[in-house]
């Protein structure tokens, strides 16, 4: 015989408390999941096209071939960015050395200033969601719990005033109520095990842009990258990048 103690029976026995904790469960489930998968699509093609990206900057012939292979080859844009901002900022303090932004600052302290700034946005953009996914990690199991002290209150208000008490009575509406304690750590769960991964991909990309932002500024400053790799060596060729 089918056992009635199902999802629709509980439904139907819910009060609405009850079915308001349910539905923010299943609202943060869906919303995380939603975070997850996007921040999953987009760490996986930056990842997968970094390597690449950064190899054909290196050896491009001249700093807008730099530059152009670097969007081309970086989808997430992270990189090609960062690139881009420095070569402004260096035509920025050229054109503007002896006045305005550029005066009583040497060309390396502007440089750095500005990769600087830019990779304080870029990690704050590469963050976005993570709070939210701890945010969930922390608080769905409580609100299942919330759901599964309600719905054993609930039931033992309903078997107020009874001369016998039944097991069968008993172990239907308490076995519903512990169901939104499964709920709350099958909507946790994923969101703290996602938010854990992502911040360490995170971590792996902010040491990734501090090198190269480093490895840019050098290049930058001296004309040289350090170590001696690639083939640019054409910093004037950075007159010439627009500023669009």
């Amino acid at each position: 015989m089918p056992s009635p103690m199902g999802l629709a029976h509980f439904w139907n026995q819910g009060d609405l408390v009850t079915h308001c904790t349910a539905l923010i469960l299943a609202l943060l489930s869906l919303i995380s999941w939603t975070v997850i998968l996007g921040k999953l699509i987009s760490t996986w093609r930056a990842s997968r096209s970094q390597e690449k990206a950064l190899a054909g900057f290196w050896s491009a012939n001249s700093l807008p071939e730099a530059l152009e292979t670097l969007r081309r080859d970086d989808p997430s844009g992270i990189f090609a960015d960062l690139a881009l901002t420095g070569a402004h900022s260096a035509q920025a303090h050229q054109q503007n050395a002896a006045r305005g932004i550029g005066a009583g600052v040497n060309a390396s302290e502007f440089l750095t200033r500005s990769l600087r700034s830019h990779i304080l946005h870029t990690q704050a953009k590469i963050e976005h969601g993570l709070t939210f996914l701890a945010s969930v990690g922390s608080t769905a199991p409580f609100i299942g719990l919330f759901g599964t002290v309600w719905g054993i209150y609930h039931a033992l208000v309903g078997l107020a005033g009874a001369t016998q008490v039944v097991l069968d009575k008993v172990a239907g509406p308490v076995g519903e109520a512990l169901i939104m304690t499964a709920a709350g750590l099958f909507v946790a769960i994923p969101a703290v095990l996602a938010y854990n991964a992502f911040t360490r991909a995170n971590r792996l990309v902010s040491v990734q842009l501090d090198g190269f932002a480093h490895d840019l500024h050098a290049y930058l400053t001296t004309g040289v990258r350090v170590g001696g790799h690639g083939n640019l060596v054409d910093l004037g060729a950075a007159r010439g990048i627009r500023a669009n």
